[in-house]
């Protein structure tokens, strides 16, 4: 029985062809399976580079180009739907090979490769350096580069030429002349590669062997119901599916808890939901994947019921429980106590001004809140005595021993007053919770394994909570996170709430979501900022890199606050204009007031928006408009950020004065940049920051390079 792949080509272009076209397709390949002789179905091309090319019928104007197996296999790969004149013209051009260093399929581009070469030498005998001559022949080959990728890569002298040629070359081969050009060793190549690299004896003629090792690259539908879940959903079949690197990450097994980072678009989120479906299908007991908020939790649902349609193991999906971190705090808290009574932030501030007055104390109640929650709390300091001796680093503010005691006597007088009144705080639910699931035997704990995404953004209470959730051994906790992309949490290691990971690091670098312009862009935001990672060592998103290439973003400034809505206005009608739909597109402003003033203004433009804050991105048709913490973890095609102002971002209230707590002032700002990080990479393609009056200082170092 024939078996078909599609590929990711393929699948990306799907959604563009017409609506007969699309059933056309269907229909052809439903039946595909079924045929009794396959070759019934399949012309051969006159000319072709490669004779394993063939072309099926969709209707009278549409042909689908395929690629055969050798003989003796049995799975067909269908690699594009063009218009007749076209797939011939596709086909006869290009060759399918397999790579000896990955044992994936390959197609490359045989004809254009052929008539660049000669002009390529050409333009290399008068230039001084070749860009890749510092790399041996062997180190090439080793890497899975092969003779007439290797040729072209002689020619080369400059790195355009080879971003140029990215559609011409095979992707694995292209990532390995792009991570050499650019100064990676062959070995550091090596180690990025190692997921993907085989060692088993690899046959250059076994096309459905090559097949089976891409799956990056092509998906094997089973039987019709398959085909057809692929065809209707192509795009979100592919946000499921693994790069290489990932896959590794995914497959692992690990002795205790491990962690993967990566700068943003790099996939974090995917490996994160695919290993918690792994884990799943081992049936060790029940997985708990969570995040820090509903709606990404709520999002993380959604994507692994589409991982299970696609991959057919809905039975896997029942052991995982999707469960956002403070739900799940209540949920064990509730079992004990009942439901909370929980302390209001107002309530908890006239709290904090009333102690402070009958102390008498030269503190702010903005300083002692934040003083128990990043001192007394994180490191569950109990006494005075304990206090005298904590290490308060990053707190910005010395103590002297005199100044402690009067603090500590405030947060004495405040955890009184607290168990007077029977109230609580989100984050001491957290740790009741914790110390309730400690005290269970392992064999009681909820669960077995725990996937943690967004993992930067959680507190010490929360992270003992998890802990506490599995018993302590082999894929005990995968943890998922960006410390770039910090927004909430307060700065904390995983050493010092008992998880360690060392030596169970891995790091993702390719984007897969936003162009090379937009993230280059964004990443100058982040440019000579100390940021810690969760093992409490400097962090770089260096190497972090996109594939995909565009415009670059518009940046631009205004007089006024009418202006700059007037420039949304058109920029949101230009890209309406251009045929991107309106669910494709976001807004977003840091603040609810600027939120709603630009939703007002485009719906006097005519132009359909809804608020984030009312209507969740996944079930909009309209423009989402939403403040800059709603845009965590969603994605646009284009997206306008406006109100990147100097009065507007850093906003003033987030902002503790540097007088009152100089360590919060340094940590607040950061987390301010890292919210506008967050915001410009939701953009996939074009990316749109404006303000009025003066700019924002998070951008004054852009607009001075520019």
């Amino acid at each position: 029985m024939p078996r078909l792949a599609l590929h990711l080509d393929f699948l990306k272009e799907y959604p563009d062809l017409e609506k007969p076209v699309r059933q056309r397709v269907g229909e052809v390949f439903t039946k595909f399976g079924q045929a009794t002789h396959t070759g019934l179905h399949l012309e051969k091309i006159s000319g072709a580079r490669d004779d394993r090319f063939r072309t099926i019928r969709i209707d009278q104007f549409w042909r689908g180009v395929v690629l055969a197996p050798a003989k003796g296999g049995d799975t067909y790969t269908l690699l594009k739907v063009l218009p007749h004149d076209d797939a011939y013209d596709w086909a006869k051009g290009r060759k399918a090979s397999v790579n000896m260093a990955t044992g994936g399929i390959e197609i490359r581009d045989m004809a254009a490769l052929d008539a660049s070469l000669p002009h390529m030498e050409r333009m290399a005998q008068s230039a001084p350096i070749r860009l890749l001559g510092h790399v041996n022949d062997a180190d090439m080959a080793r890497l899975g580069v092969d003779e007439q990728t290797l040729t072209f890569a002689r020619t080369l002298t400059d790195a355009f030429q080879l971003e140029a040629a990215r559609g011409l070359l095979p992707p694995a081969q292209w990532e390995v002349l792009y991570g050499l050009s650019a100064g990676m060793s062959p070995e550091e190549v090596w180690s990025e590669m190692g997921a993907v690299i085989v060692q088993e004896q690899i046959d250059p003629e076994d096309l459905d062997a090559a097949v089976r090792r891409s799956s990056d690259r092509v998906a094997l539908v089973e039987g019709p119901e398959e085909l057809m879940a692929a065809l209707e959903h192509p795009f979100d079949l592919w946000r499921i599916y693994l790069h290489p690197t990932q896959r590794a990450v995914v497959e692992a097994s690990y002795r205790g808890p491990a962690r993967v980072s990566g700068g943003p678009g790099t996939g974090k989120t995917v490996v994160a939901m695919h290993r918690a479906h792994r884990l799943a299908l081992r049936e060790r007991g029940p997985v708990l994947l969570t995040t820090f908020t509903s709606t990404l939790a709520e999002s993380l649902e959604q994507n692994l019921a589409l991982l299970a349609e696609t991959t057919g193991a809905a039975q896997a999906t029942e052991r995982v429980r999707v469960e956002h971190v403070d739900r799940l705090a209540h949920r064990v808290f509730r079992e004990e106590h009942g439901r909370p009574q929980l302390l209001t932030p107002a309530r908890e501030k006239e709290l904090w001004q009333r102690i402070v007055a009958e102390l008498e104390a030269d503190l702010s109640p903005a300083f002692l809140s934040e003083e128990w929650r990043q001192v007394v709390l994180a490191q569950r300091v109990g006494s005075a005595a304990e206090y005298l001796q904590v290490k308060r680093a990053g707190r910005g503010r010395g103590l002297g021993p005199a100044q402690k005691a009067v603090v500590w006597q405030a947060m004495w007088q405040f955890r009184k007053e607290l168990s007077a009144q029977q109230l609580w705080t989100h984050e001491t639910v957290c740790e009741e919770a914790a110390r309730l699931l400690a005290e269970r035997p392992d064999a009681d704990k909820p669960f077995r394994h725990v996937v943690v995404d967004e993992a930067q953004d959680l507190h010490a209470g929360q992270w003992r909570l998890l802990r506490a959730c599995v018993p302590e051994g082999a894929d005990d906790l995968f943890i998922a996170g960006d410390t770039h992309q910090r927004i909430y949490g307060p700065k904390i290691t995983l050493g010092e709430v008992g998880v360690n990971v060392r030596g169970r690091a891995s790091k993702l670098r390719l984007n897969y979501r936003t162009t090379g312009e937009i993230l280059g862009w964004s990443l100058e935001l982040m440019h000579a900022q100390a940021v810690q990672d969760l093992d409490g060592v400097q962090d770089s998103l260096a190497g972090c890199r996109s594939e995909m290439h565009g415009q670059e973003p518009a940046v631009k400034g205004f007089a006024t606050w009418e202006a700059e809505l007037g420039h949304l206005k058109e920029t949101v009608r230009g890209w309406l204009g251009a045929g991107v739909l309106p669910a494709e597109i976001g807004v977003t402003a840091r603040s609810n007031r600027a939120v709603d003033q630009a939703l007002l203004a485009l719906e006097e433009a005519q132009v359909r928006a809804t608020a984030l804050a009312r209507t969740p991105a996944e079930g909009s048709s309209g423009v989402s408009v939403g403040t800059m913490h709603r845009m965590k973890g969603l994605e646009f095609r284009c997206l306008a950020v406006v109100g990147a102002g100097k009065d507007q971002l850093p906003a003033p209230r987030s902002i503790t004065p540097h007088e009152e707590d100089p360590g919060a002032h340094v940590r607040d700002l950061l987390r301010e940049r890292s919210l506008l990080f967050v915001a410009c990479t939701r953009a996939r393609e074009q990316l749109s920051v404006s303000w009025h009056q003066e700019p924002s200082p998070f951008l004054e170092a852009l607009l001075l390079r520019s």
